[in-house]
């Protein structure tokens, strides 16, 4: 779709440029706090099986001993996940997608994601994220995947701000047909 991929290039740019002093900031809280890099890579599986680095802000120790000292604020307002605009500059995810799975992911719901790129947001972020059982995350996942149009993603982006001011905790399930 040259349309979806022109959407989330004008909007990275957007969202980078109004974004970059809250990114430094949160940058220079994870640096300041806590031994290690800023930026984790975790291996993910992208549009037609393609291996990525999804980009995220470290919210662990090192040796995985607890979460740094900022990790819970990062998490809980999902701003670890704001280097993925990176991701989505590269090609390698979109805005609004299906969630990043991971390499050793087979099961049906994974093979569909294949068809779309993986996205920082989606039905999934707006309807509980963590909150919600994974068979209710992949049947959310398998939805966008059949049903995905502009009008659809312009949608889950108005709602992605509320729900990420809201806190991890107070996301509201969203109804699709």
């Amino acid at each position: 779709m040259p349309a979806k991929r022109a959407v989330d290039l004008a909007g990275c740019l957007i969202l980078l440029l109004l974004l970059s002093p809250l990114l430094l900031a949160v940058a220079a809280a994870v640096a300041a706090t806590s031994p290690g890099g800023i930026l984790t890579r975790q291996d993910r599986t992208g549009l037609g099986g393609r291996s990525f680095a999804m980009l995220t802000f470290r919210t662990k120790r090192s040796g995985d001993l607890g979460p740094t000292p900022v990790g819970p604020l990062l998490r809980r307002y999902f701003l670890d996940a704001l280097p993925q605009l990176i991701n989505v500059v590269r090609g390698e995810m979109s805005l609004v997608g299906p969630r990043p799975t991971g390499p050793d992911d087979s099961d049906h719901a994974d093979r569909a994601r294949l068809g779309v790129r993986p996205g920082i947001t989606g039905l999934w972020q707006i309807s509980g994220r963590s909150e919600l059982p994974w068979e209710e995350m992949a049947v959310l996942d398998l939805h966008y995947v059949e049903q995905h149009w502009l009008g659809l993603d312009m949608l889950i982006l108005a709602r992605t701000l509320p729900t990420a001011l809201a806190g991890r905790r107070a996301a509201r399930p969203v109804r699709v047909a």
